[in-house]
């Protein structure tokens, strides 16, 4: 196999009568047969809109059905579908659709409005398709060429053929379009089989599809192996989709992992029958033993093994059950650090959670805990086909086929992360054990990931920041592993001056300053600014204004004026915890 059309085409072969694509209820229920029907449809008719091999798809749609259909149709076409994030501002869309290319959008009524405001913008975009609105994707389907010959097109694709694009924050500028062709993909597919090989099974996908790891993971993956792919449209809700799926492979990002974990503590809490809730505790206790005893290496002793079988059977098989991942084979978590309390807590209770590691430029995991050797901490080994290395200051370096074909446009960029002997650079900072199980401890690259795993530059946010007032000096952007990003905000030492002499204010320093009200207002206003050509998970939900000013080669600033993030983070942690320990929405 060397395209993602022969695995489609070998997978409808062999399970066409199985279910491919479903909502939740069955309310939408494709078979592969189906699914196979539909994308040669479709694939013609995009064709009859001109879509051709190395054409750009955008595609702007939440979880659902018509994504899947749409996305393989084109790439049986050669063409490149990717697809965008549907909290993007108008800005970002813009450029998105300019930088890729795009000729065709899919979209929905939900995003339509924005996606014909950056049209205008955008001369390459051709044809633009809602497909719950007056247009549909069956007429799209009922739009191909009679005679279009399907087969010759798909079998003209090639490895090397760009598959997708994933769009992916810089340090600094716009973000950066991550080429994966298809040769890279059938790479990731042999370092999943490193750590299991698949049976068909169940899947929700609820993840944003512009993510590296829900493309992989619920469209590839489910491509390749043959898998039901429930469509979860609103990602709160995937919890709740879990009984009735009862997935057999499971992702998800950390922070559904402590949503989860916190509501089932809360619920061992508010247990009424105290001899229950006891029980529950008392194997939950003995979870952790056997669990903890495992990591430092040690002899599980029998009596806490047969007392552990015993507690599993009377209480933590049925936990698992209530939460529908009782027939769970496979889970994993990434996108952002996992607190090891967190994954001990599901160990204990049954739930075999394997963290992985990797990045959008080497096509979703690199490395990955294998089954019954998770190490609690670490992202696990390098997977099969990986090579990986450690630079002298500790850089992680990855090899081998899943590295990207490069950055759409970008060819310095490209050279600056990939070197002459094909190492991609990745920014991480870690550690290797004896066994060479990798562990993260830092980045080099001023990305931000929160905790639900999205990527975000804190230079553009603070950018941002920064130019929707001249009473802005200086913006931190706090939001590393959190829930929501916080800012610390330094006034401009002039601009305040000449603030508090126009509006007469009494006490000019600037810790008067910073507590003013006016001053607040002004910086409250140019957050709010700010906030609008940012995405939701850019935005910035408190702030606090500092009474001190940064000086050039001080505490918080290089020489060149460049923020001293850790130091900063270490100085004024105060500050940024009571941040998150405020209600939601205050600011000042």
């Amino acid at each position: 196999m060397n395209t993602v059309c022969e695995l489609f085409q070998r997978t409808v072969a062999q399970r066409g009568d199985r279910d491919a694509l479903c909502t939740r209820g069955g309310e939408v229920t494709i078979t592969w047969r189906e699914y196979a029907r539909r994308v040669r449809d479709l694939a013609a008719g995009l064709a009859a809109l001109g879509l051709a091999r190395g054409d750009t798809l955008a595609l702007m749609l939440v979880n659902r059905p018509e994504f899947h259909l749409a996305d393989t149709a084109a790439l049986h076409l050669g063409a490149v579908p990717f697809s965008l994030y549907n909290n993007s501002s108008p800005e970002q869309i813009e450029y998105l659709l300019a930088d890729s290319g795009a000729r065709v959008v899919i979209t929905e009524q939900a995003f339509l409005a924005s996606i014909e405001r950056a049209r205008s913008a955008c001369p390459s975009i051709e044809h633009v398709f809602a497909v719950d609105g007056n247009q549909s994707l069956t007429d799209l389907e009922q739009a191909g060429a009679v005679g279009f010959d399907f087969e010759d097109r798909w079998r003209a694709v090639r490895s090397s053929d760009l598959l997708t694009l994933i769009y992916t924050s810089g340090t600094t500028g716009p973000p950066k379009g991550v080429q994966i062709t298809h040769a890279n993909y059938l790479a990731e597919l042999r370092a999943f089989a490193g750590i299991a090989d698949f049976e068909p099974g169940r899947l929700v996908s609820y993840f944003p599809m512009a993510h590296i790891a829900e493309r992989v993971v619920s469209h590839y993956n489910a491509i390749a192996y043959g898998h039901t792919v429930t469509c979860c449209a609103d990602p709160k809700q995937v919890i709740a989709y879990l009984p009735e799926v009862r997935p057999t492979f499971f992702f998800a990002v950390p922070r559904i992992w402590e949503k989860v974990k916190a509501a089932l503590e809360a619920g061992i809490a508010g247990e009424p029958d105290e001899s229950k809730r006891e029980a529950i505790r008392g194997a939950l206790e003995l979870g952790l033993r056997r669990v903890r005893a495992e990591q430092a290496g040690e002899h599980v002793p029998l009596d806490l093994g047969e007392q552990c079988a015993r507690a599993d059977e009377i209480i933590l098989s049925p936990m698992r059950e209530r939460l529908g991942l009782d027939q769970a084979e496979h889970i994993l978590t990434g996108a952002a650090p996992s607190p090891v309390d967190v994954l001990e807590f599901f160990h204990a209770i049954g739930i075999e959670i394997l963290e992985v590691w990797g990045l959008s430029e080497s096509t979703g995991l690199a490395t990955a805990n294998l089954p019954g050797r998770a190490k609690l901490g670490t992202v696990g080994p390098a997977a099969a086909g990986v090579e990986l290395r450690l630079a002298d200051d500790g850089e992680v370096h990855v090899r081998g086929g899943i590295v990207m074909a490069g950055y759409r446009g970008q060819p310095d960029q490209t050279a600056d992360a990939i070197d002459a002997e094909g190492w991609f650079h990745t920014g991480d900072v870690g550690t290797l054990d004896d066994d060479g199980y990798l562990r993260i401890v830092d980045r080099k690259k001023e990305i931000m990931i929160n905790a639900a795993g999205e990527n975000m530059s804190p230079a553009n946010i603070e950018a941002q920041v920064k130019g929707s007032s001249t009473l802005i000096g200086q913006a931190c952007v706090i939001g590393d592993r959190r829930p929501y990003n916080v800012a610390l905000i330094v006034l401009d030492p002039d601009s305040a001056g000449t603030f508090a002499q126009l509006r007469e204010l009494p006490d000019r320093s600037l810790a008067g300053l910073a507590r003013q009200d006016a001053v607040l207002e002004e910086i409250r206003s140019a957050v709010e600014h700010a906030n609008t050509r940012l995405s939701r998970p850019e935005q910035i939900k408190k702030f606090r204004v500092l009474g001190t000013d940064w000086e050039a080669a001080g505490a918080e600033l290089t020489p060149t004026l460049k923020l001293k993030r850790k130091p900063i983070e270490q100085k004024y942690a105060d500050e940024i915890e009571a941040l998150y320990a405020e209600s939601a929405g205050s600011a000042g």
